[in-house]
């Protein structure tokens, strides 16, 4: 079952030691957003036991709010070519429940998967226990909780994933056990494995030439690189390198900058900083082994203090509400003025600054956050401006320089909307649904969900039912930078069938017959047909049948129509007596010629309590019966009784007028 906050807080009331075990929060690498695991896109990740924690609540789109991340572990990747995205988590005890959420963080903080809906991909929240995941087999998107008895199915339908995106996978596992899992990624179209070879990118001395800061062209495992720097050598005697350290390597588990420390101060000029086996039996390594090449080497500069450039702007996702900066140098954290004034935001629409931050260590920096009052939500070119702020200061790098006023552009996306409507056109047979969503804002893409595992890429689509019941359609869109998600139900309520009861299967002169209409859905109308020529439109007719020559049997009919101008047909059948009149034949002749052939009391219709008994002329009971249809035919023991007069007698209460009778005869038997 689904990750519901609400049963976390259930296991808090039973037990103090199980509200420690399973609400403290999550403190172990790659059990928060913020240090996922990275990614290689062929490589399986095994977890062999899963920590008890819970973070946050998690916003599941359709599902209601009570979700959360318990006992998670996050993994983290770039998709470097589009398409769709394909893995399976397979338990190591398949009698446990593991949930899954895809987010794209794309120009967003990590952290914002706890509070933007928006940033949602697709899901799994089912209690079906044993494999889950995304795949071809996949009904929806997003699938939301169950109970485990519901069966239903574990894996969503195959989410797309864009080039350049950065995306969280949330593995949450709501069985409260020790046993782990193996995640991998197959099947998929999408590429989210970076093939690009990892090499040393760029290198800059820091301001007093005792270290070197080393920019890599991707991110790197921090546990391949040697804390004592033996991963790297000086071409020059003037100094060697005695360590090295991967920026926020205390609390994640890859980088792609780290500082080299050296034994003494190089004086002002170039200096080449060449890569090597190191004392921990390798260079450099990405997350799929792949290696940075003995012999890399890397060219850098000591020369005097000078103002460090604005570098670049970090790719902008939908609708950013963060705009994060990058140097060439760390910027020192104590200048940036938290209120943002460091900064201004101009283009398409206006935008306020309210804050900056930068990604501290050492209180130094090479990021800047620009925090906006609001996102942005329109498509656009736009300019971040550093100015003088409210401190006296623009900013100031690592070296005391300070950074000269300057602008750099970016581009937004237009947010789309899935919203949609739909018109419902009621059939006799079958219901026709037609959908429509506007694609505003550029939208490409597409994906309908019906009830009853119907699935469309149209941006008009629709599906015929031929059964009734509540529907539900789900829609999701993207333009390929920002995506939505809709869902609606249709209440298919014209369900309709022609039924009715009569007060009893046959008629006598003189009687009353009621026709109780019992049919369902939205009658309008009702065409009934006894038969005989009688008909009626009243709902509940009341009849009176002319009289007959002879027994009739009548087939009753009665049409109805629906408020969509639709009609159905019942039918019933009913006889209509030529008598009620109740008596015994005073002879009968049983010879098989199927006239006379046996005594019973006739016409007994109207009869409760009955009792017929036929004596012979010795007084023995030769026939009893409390049904009148049951006849006797003529024989006693096994054998045939003899001709000559017997004796009946009839007991019985009328069913209308309740008066109870007993009468007294004799018959002939005749041979």
């Amino acid at each position: 079952m689904g990750c519901k906050i609400t049963w976390v807080f259930i296991l808090v009331c039973y037990s103090i030691t199980c509200a420690s075990q399973i609400v403290q929060p999550c403190t172990t690498l790659g059990q928060t957003p913020q240090t996922a695991f990275p990614v290689c896109g062929s490589r399986s990740f095994t977890q062999i036991t899963v920590p008890y924690c819970a973070n946050h609540a998690i916003p599941v789109p359709g599902c209601g709010n009570d979700y959360a991340d318990v006992n998670p572990y996050w993994y983290k990747f770039t998709c470097y070519k589009s398409g769709t995205l394909a893995f399976t988590i397979n338990p190591n005890n398949t009698n446990e429940d593991y949930d899954w959420q895809l987010f794209d963080v794309t120009g967003h903080d990590a952290a914002e998967v706890y509070t933007n809906i928006n940033l949602v991909v697709a899901g799994n929240w089912s209690g079906t226990l044993g494999q889950t995941g995304a795949s071809q087999s996949g009904t929806y998107l997003e699938q939301c909780e169950s109970v485990p008895s519901a069966h239903i199915n574990a894996f969503s339908s195959l989410p797309d994933v864009i080039q350049g995106h950065q995306y969280l996978l949330l593995v949450s596992h709501f069985t409260r056990a020790p046993n782990g899992y193996t995640l991998y990624f197959v099947g998929g179209t999408a590429v989210i494995t970076d093939t690009a070879h990892p090499r040393l990118q760029s290198a800059a001395a820091n301001c007093d030439g005792m270290s070197v800061t080393v920019t890599l062209n991707k991110k790197l495992t921090c546990a391949s690189l040697a804390p004592n720097g033996s991963d790297f050598v000086l071409n020059t005697n003037a100094a060697t390198v005695t360590g090295a350290q991967g920026l926020n390597c205390s609390s994640s588990f890859d980088m792609d900058t780290l500082t080299v420390q050296l034994s003494k101060p190089l004086q002002p000029g170039k200096y080449t900083l060449y890569m090597q086996t190191g004392t921990d039996g390798n260079t450099l390594l990405d997350y799929c082994d792949n290696a940075i090449p003995e012999g890399d080497s890397i060219t850098f500069e000591v020369k005097a203090p000078q103002p460090v450039p604005f570098d670049s702007i970090s790719p902008v996702g939908c609708a950013p509400k963060i705009i994060q900066l990058v140097f060439e140098k760390s910027i020192r954290c104590n200048s940036i003025a938290a209120n943002g004034s460091d900064f201004t935001v101009t283009g398409a629409t206006p935008v306020k600054v309210t804050g900056a931050g930068g990604s501290c260590v050492n209180g130094l920096s090479r990021i800047v956050n620009i925090f906006l009052a609001a996102p942005i939500q329109t498509a656009g070119t736009y300019q971040v401006n550093i100015n003088r702020g409210s401190d006296g200061n623009t900013l100031i790098d690592e070296c005391g320089e300070e950074v000269l006023p300057s602008s750099r552009s970016f581009i937004t996306h237009d947010t789309v909307s899935a919203a949609f409507n739909y018109t419902l056109l009621y059939g006799c047979k079958t219901d026709t649904i037609v959908c429509r969503n506007n694609g505003n804002n550029g939208i490409t893409s597409w994906v309908w969900n019906f009830t009853g595992g119907y699935t469309s890429q149209a941006q008009d689509t629709g599906i015929v039912y031929n059964d009734y019941g509540v529907k539900t359609i789900k829609l999701a869109v993207t333009n390929g930078a920002c995506a939505d998600s809709a869902e609606t139900t249709v209440n298919l309520d014209n369900y309709f069938k022609a039924a009715f009861s009569l007060s009893s299967s046959f008629v006598c002169p003189g009687d009353q017959e009621t026709f109780s209409d019992s049919s369902t859905g939205n009658i309008t109308a009702w065409y009934w047909n006894f038969g005989n020529g009688l008909t009626s439109n009243q709902q509940n007719p009341q009849v009176i049948f002319p009289a007959v020559n002879g027994d009739e049997n009548y087939n009753v009919r009665l049409v109805v129509q629906n408020n969509h101008n639709c009609f159905d047909t019942a039918y019933k059948p009913i006889k209509v007596l030529y008598t009620c009149y109740i008596a015994v034949p005073s002879a009968f002749t049983p010879n098989g010629d199927n006239l006379n052939d046996y005594l019973y009391p006739l016409n007994a219709y109207k009869t409760t309590s009955l009792e017929f008994k036929v004596f012979n002329r010795f007084g023995q009971l030769v026939f009893s019966t409390t049904d009148w249809t049951k006849k006797w035919d003529g024989n006693y023991k096994g054998g045939k009784a003899p001709p000559g007069t017997y004796v009946w007698t009839l007991s019985y209460t009328h069913t209308e007028t309740h008066q109870k009778y007993f009468l007294k005869g004799t018959s002939v038997l005749i041979r």
